[in-house]
């Protein structure tokens, strides 16, 4: 897996260059190029394998529930960032809603919470305190740096193109899935109320795929920009699966109690 992180605007090797005798895809054949990409989505990765098998220390589910933490809270910030970019105020009426399914809505209470509170219920459920969760103090070098670099692609790209780095939703269903039906007897520790984040997720995330499919096919509108478009989903799905990377050299199965989580 190719875990380079930084975004580069020099041109595609010649390999891969698209030239003008390249057709355009279809757009059905457009969409299939881009969900394709799931085999590099870190549903794949060896911690995640061992997380939805049942196969890790509650120290390292913590470590893992704390780091993603970080990628929670950056996300409405790389949503502020789209926003920020986009010209079209019917693209950002739109688009906001993403900005309140993190960061809440209305009362800010139960389901209008956000994503952010769900996920810090989720840090409650499996044993991190409020201090540990929200202080970052469990966030590795290599999650803050891959998190950032994606809020960093979104701030300073098209908006478009950074519309398009979240297609990696539409793998998520499933990874969601997977954990609302294992989680509950693989790890019986953990508080059933703080999954409620995976079951909010799944219709979320069917939403925004379609609207993300949307501005990719309306702005992938030649076969360079189409290979554009791939060559940015490659990329965040790298950003997800450095994220894993760090988290698993952080938590070995042996790591030292007193360094546990």
């Amino acid at each position: 897996m190719n875990t380079t992180l930084a975004w580069q605007d020099a041109p595609a090797p010649a390999a891969s260059r698209a030239t003008p005798s390249l057709r355009t895809w279809q757009p059905e054949e457009f969409e299939a190029r881009l969900r394709a990409c799931e085999s590099r989505y870190h549903i794949h990765h060896p911690f995640n394998r061992r997380l939805n098998s049942g196969e890790l220390q509650p120290f390292q589910v913590r470590g893992w529930v704390a780091n993603r933490f970080y990628y929670q809270l950056c996300i409405p910030q790389k949503d502020a960032a789209v926003l920020a970019n986009c010209p079209d105020r019917e693209e950002r009426r739109r688009w906001i809603e993403r900005i309140l399914d993190h960061d809440g809505r209305g009362d800010f209470e139960g389901r209008n919470a956000g994503g952010i509170e769900a996920w810090s219920r989720l840090g409650q459920a499996v044993g991190l305190g409020h201090e540990a969760l929200w202080s970052q103090r469990h966030v590795q070098p290599g999650v803050r740096f891959a998190v950032d670099a994606y809020v960093n692609f979104a701030r300073s790209r098209p908006w478009e193109e950074a519309a398009i780095s979240s297609l990696t939703e539409m793998f998520a269903p499933k990874i969601h899935a997977d954990r609302l039906a294992g989680w509950p007897s693989l790890y019986p520790w953990v508080q059933p109320e703080g999954l409620a984040y995976f079951r909010q997720r799944i219709p979320l995330a069917t939403r925004d795929v379609e609207h993300g499919l949307e501005v990719a096919r309306r702005w992938a509108c030649t076969r360079e920009r189409q290979e554009r478009a791939l060559q940015i989903l490659h990329f965040k799905l790298d950003i997800l699966w450095s994220m894993l990377d760090a988290i698993e050299r952080a938590y070995p199965d042996d790591l030292p109690m007193e360094l546990r989580p």
